[in-house]
């Protein structure tokens, strides 16, 4: 019997090339008259963190919300600058998307099933079987649900972070008139800033949750962290 061959996981480098340098790129350098237009510029920008997005959908083989709710961040900034909305309404977004996950990350650390897992120990990263059950030997497991409560509150407040951040990167860039070639090149440019003013922070963030966990899980069960780590 053939095995039927693992789903594509989509990389780094899909991500930022489709999602950030070839939308700054077309919304840079194809938003004048002479090319593209300013609104035909960011209509065709659109079209490839959308296409990504859905590609990376079918190459999981489920339903990410995450890569859902990107999805409608791009169709809502589309929506709102295709239409010549105010540059609020694209500030308001930035900032509600990431305090509303931070807010679910507050809520669900009281759930069966915390976002924190899900965001940071997954089940392709963890395998919690072993975990839980070494954990249980050692009589841990209360004092691990104190570790995943305060890994929440960090996590939570790297989104809030992201919040105010894409905000204010938001209200100072986009200064122009909606849907001339100005305000087109100055959505790229708040795209291009994006990635290293608001995700760099919130990865380190992340990333110093995680050795949190990790450094907490090892004192809690005795064992090293490789035994509860999938290969």
């Amino acid at each position: 019997m053939v095995e039927s061959e693992p789903k594509q996981k989509p990389g780094f480098l899909g991500n930022l090339i489709f999602n950030i340098a070839i939308p700054v790129l077309v919304m840079t350098y194809a938003s004048s008259e002479d090319y593209l237009g300013p609104l035909w510029s960011i209509a065709v920008a659109l079209v490839f963190p959308i296409g990504y997005g859905l590609w990376d959908l079918k190459a999981s083989g489920k339903v990410n919300a995450f890569s859902i709710l990107g999805i409608i961040s791009v169709l809502l900034t589309g929506g709102f600058s295709l239409f010549k909305l105010p540059a609020e309404y694209i500030a308001i977004k930035e900032a509600a998307i990431p305090a509303a996950i931070g807010i679910a990350v507050l809520i669900t650390q009281f759930s069966q099933k915390p976002l924190v897992k899900v965001l940071i120990l997954n089940d392709q990263l963890v395998n919690w079987e072993s975990l839980n059950a070494a954990l249980a030997r050692s009589n841990n497991e209360v004092a691990f649900k104190q570790v995943l409560a305060i890994s929440s509150y960090v996590v939570a407040s790297s989104f809030f972070l992201s919040s105010v951040l894409n905000y204010v990167l938001a209200k100072a860039i986009l200064v122009s008139q909606p849907g001339t070639t100005a305000y087109t090149e100055e959505l790229g440019r708040m795209t291009a800033l994006s990635y290293p003013v608001i995700v760099i922070p919130s990865m380190i963030l992340l990333l110093g949750t995680l050795w949190f966990v990790f450094s907490r899980i090892q004192t809690l069960t005795g064992e090293e962290m490789d035994k509860f780590i999938n290969q």
